[in-house]
């Protein structure tokens, strides 16, 4: 009878591999949560007797805020704010909600209910109701795939086609590519379809196709980037007042939180474009817009440039108000720098070795140490390699 075979030992390279990789999960990023949801802190106020009358006088507190038009200065009520002034040692002050959160439009109707005067257009810097929790994964998309797309296409072609590969980023193209088709489409439907596209399809691809890079001669590449959100349908067909379009979106719970976030986010610190947070945070600030009133989007063919679909003309008195408005999204050199670097990062992805796409898809982010290019993945990548070796070899 044959004695059992004893396992063999690993190669002693082998055995010096495995604390290295076992130590590289450590590092892994995760994403954080949702630390104070407003929805959550209106159930712990409802079991406060004061905190919840409070907070229902602030809700009647609405139909007497007076918005009727742009040129009028809206005024809160002295004891609506003074009712919110209760509130201030409550969770409901700092609550914040999320982009991709359930009941969405729940929580931002409670987060303005208990803050009046933001609801007016009274935008600080720091007042997103949206606690931005940072994606801390890895930024990677399946570039294997790249072998299946025409070599000689431009980049916005070859990010639509890696859409059209992943299933969930086609369905949610699909469907809003159908709502905003057409002579007869339906402005909010096709809006609803293209905030559900930017709102769940993956970063990686929703980015890819809006932010995609192409040469100044390529206006192909050029226009198929700007028929991304559909703008024939997605936009007015005649550029109406900025102001107008302002107060329209101030009207609306949601596009007045996605205008707060983007004047968070996209600030500019000084003249060389430094944003106030992160860049990553004003990218996706500015796509937050997408599918709203304020929907921004390129000007041209040729260029990368941004704006709103709107004109400062017959603006009278508030010329330059209007003019703050439409330079914001114009020549704010946050958002440029934001979107030329993403650029950058896009066409750099296409320049990658496929051996090492899995690894080298991932962004580095020099102003976020939590988010930058760990030192140990292109070690790790090397280790895989030996590791697979010595198996087939063992």
């Amino acid at each position: 009878m044959a004695r059992p075979r004893n396992p063999r030992p690993l190669p002693p390279a082998l055995l010096l591999l495995l604390p290295l990789l076992l130590r590289a999960g450590d590092h892994l990023p995760t994403e954080g949560r949702l630390t104070n949801s407003c929805i959550q802190a209106r159930r712990k106020c409802q079991a406060d007797p004061t905190c919840n009358a409070t907070y229902h006088y602030l809700n009647s507190c609405a139909s007497s805020i007076s918005t009727s038009s742009p040129a009028e200065e809206p005024l809160v009520p002295e004891d609506c704010m003074e009712a919110a002034q209760q509130l201030r040692n409550s969770s409901l002050m700092s609550c914040t909600c999320h982009r991709r959160m359930k009941n969405q439009a729940t929580c931002l109707n409670i987060y303005w209910t208990i803050h009046p005067a933001r609801s007016l257009g009274d935008y600080e810097l720091d007042v997103s109701p949206y606690e931005d929790t940072v994606t801390r994964k890895p930024w990677k998309m399946n570039l294997s795939k790249l072998n299946m797309l025409i070599p000689d296409s431009d980049l916005c072609l070859k990010f639509a086609m890696l859409c059209t590969l992943n299933d969930k980023c086609d369905r949610l193209r699909k469907a809003y590519g159908e709502a905003c088709s057409g002579s007869r489409c339906q402005r909010h439907t096709c809006q609803r379809q293209l905030r559900a596209f930017f709102e769940k399809a993956s970063e990686p691809h929703s980015q890819g196709l809006l932010l995609c890079p192409c040469a100044p001669t390529d206006q192909g590449c050029g226009q198929r980037r700007r028929n991304t959100i559909a703008p024939s349908c997605a936009l007015p067909p005649e550029a109406p007042n900025c102001l107008e379009l302002r107060h329209v979106c101030v009207s609306d719970p949601l596009c007045r939180s996605r205008l707060a976030d983007f004047q968070t986010h996209c600030h500019p610190m000084d003249i060389l474009g430094t944003c106030a947070t992160e860049e990553s945070r004003c990218l996706r600030a500015y796509m937050g817009l997408i599918g709203t009133a304020l929907t921004p989007n390129f000007v041209s063919n040729i260029n990368a440039s941004v704006a709103l679909s709107c004109t400062c003309r017959g603006s009278g008195n508030l010329q330059e108000e209007c003019e703050r408005l439409e330079e914001s999204f114009s020549h704010n050199p946050c958002l440029m720098e934001a979107i030329s670097a993403k650029m950058r990062f896009h066409s750099q992805l296409f320049s990658q070795d496929w051996a090492a796409s899995t690894f080298s898809v991932m962004e580095r982010q020099n102003k976020n140490p939590a988010l930058r290019l760990q030192p140990w993945v292109p070690t790790l990548f090397s280790c895989t390699l030996t590791l697979i070796l010595l198996l087939s070899l063992w």
